[in-house]
């Protein structure tokens, strides 16, 4: 969330962040709320003051009518303070929720635009193929060599499922193995995280004000949620932490199983494995010091980059306009890959700082000379595995219907081909 200080002191720059980022958001009546609470905390120590000061004067009151008249104005001051708290109370859950509702505000190096469509295009790489053969799709390729199966998983889990089988399987693990051995040079610490989290855990990553909450998965008797990407695991990882500034930054590199019920995508990719349900993704998460911020900025999309040139996949770079931002995020780059069967990029990376975002709602800091400060936190995916066999496939097919393996993973796979 954002420091209250900040709004109270900018509250146009914050309503002009929440018209930008399409954020509902009530900052007026959060102000306001802000302002009554701020009243009732004064009172409730001015209340404070007063009856110490009573207390110290019943061993000297000069008889016992005195001291009754004290203990009198005490209790009346107990029952004011216990209708102040009551009120209190309600003001902190109000406020607590509007304060939730604010989105982070852009960098000023973030495009403005309403929507998608207004992202802008930073940088096209690598050649799009072109055949000499009709192009297929991954899913027709994978039917056919039997190593995508999206009818049996549709029977026993329904739609947007699917079973990845022997060499595609392989291939998702060959792509994982690449991802470490490539940022263990960069010193990431990888990371199995849990995928299932605690509700105030999933709150504190921001995400579920940006989309509805029932996009998750929740289990209700135990009021958990599955995660929808490793950031949120590995970002709760260090929640209510303090760290010595010697000790940042902290590099994180999780993989793990994710979960999303793609309420808002009804009709959208419905069949194959573009667009599903539970999928693997490999995450990579910072925590920093804000100087070191745009470092790492540039660090994580420089790996994205250098993982998608090692596969030689022709991809553009996007940096997210305003609209498209998400509650969280302060600045997003994307990457999108080519898919020939539909003609053009489909995202598979993107790369957010959050500022000191997340960070505030999970109180995470650092300690330095200068006192104790909020880290800001970072985030880039390294695969979203089931988008990158996709664009593997689609643009390595061969005619006779096989798929050439890139060459940086063939000693992984141990074979040059799929067929």
């Amino acid at each position: 969330m954002l420091d209250i200080k900040f709004i109270r002191k900018n509250p146009e720059v914050v309503k002009d962040a929440c018209a930008k980022k399409n954020a509902a958001c009530d900052i007026d009546k959060l102000l306001d709320v802000d302002q009554k609470k701020l009243k009732i905390q004064q009172e409730l120590e001015g209340i404070a003051a007063e009856k110490n000061k009573s207390s110290k004067a019943i061993p000297q009151a000069k008889d016992a009518l005195e001291r009754e008249n004290i203990i009198k104005a005490m209790k009346v001051l107990d029952e004011r303070v216990s209708d102040l708290e009551k009120k209190l109370k309600e003001y902190d859950t109000e406020y607590a929720s509007l304060m939730l509702l604010v989105p982070n505000i852009p960098l000023s190096t973030v495009p403005v635009g309403k929507d998608d469509s207004e992202n802008v295009v930073l940088r096209k790489v690598g050649k799009v193929p072109e055949f000499d053969f009709k192009p297929k799709s991954y899913l027709e390729i994978g039917e056919k060599l039997g190593v995508i199966d999206i009818e049996r998983a549709s029977k026993i889990a329904g739609s947007r499922f699917g079973f990845l089988k022997g060499d595609v399987a392989l291939l998702e693990f060959a792509l994982t193995k690449l991802v470490f051995d490539t940022v263990l040079q960069e010193k990431f610490v990888p990371v199995i995280p849990p995928v299932m989290i605690k509700r105030e855990m999933a709150r504190g990553t921001g995400y579920f004000e940006q989309t509805d909450e029932k996009e998750a998965y929740h289990v209700a008797d135990d009021d958990m949620f599955l995660v929808g990407t490793s950031e949120q695991s590995l970002i709760t990882m260090h929640a209510d932490e303090t760290f010595n500034v010697a000790e940042l930054p902290k590099l994180y590199a999780g993989f793990s199983t994710c979960f999303r019920r793609e309420a808002g995508s009804y009709g959208k990719d419905t069949k194959g494995i573009l667009r599903v349900h539970q999928f693997d993704k490999l995450e990579m998460v910072v925590f920093c010091t804000p100087d070191d911020d745009a470092k790492y900025r540039e660090l994580l999309l420089a790996i994205e980059e250098k993982l998608m040139q090692a596969l030689k996949l022709p991809y553009q770079v996007i940096n997210i306009c305003t609209g498209d931002l998400g509650r969280p995020a302060a600045a997003k780059y994307d990457i999108e890959a080519w898919v020939p069967s539909e003609n053009k990029y489909r995202e598979t990376h993107s790369t957010s700082t959050c500022g000191d975002f997340q960070a505030r709602r999970l109180n995470i800091r650092f300690r330095d000379k200068d006192g104790v400060h909020f880290v800001h936190t970072l985030n880039g995916t390294a695969f979203a595995l089931g988008r990158t066999i996709i664009a593997i496939m689609e643009n390595n097919q061969q005619a006779d219907g096989s798929v050439a393996i890139p060459e940086v993973l063939q000693p992984y796979m141990g074979k040059a081909k799929i067929s």
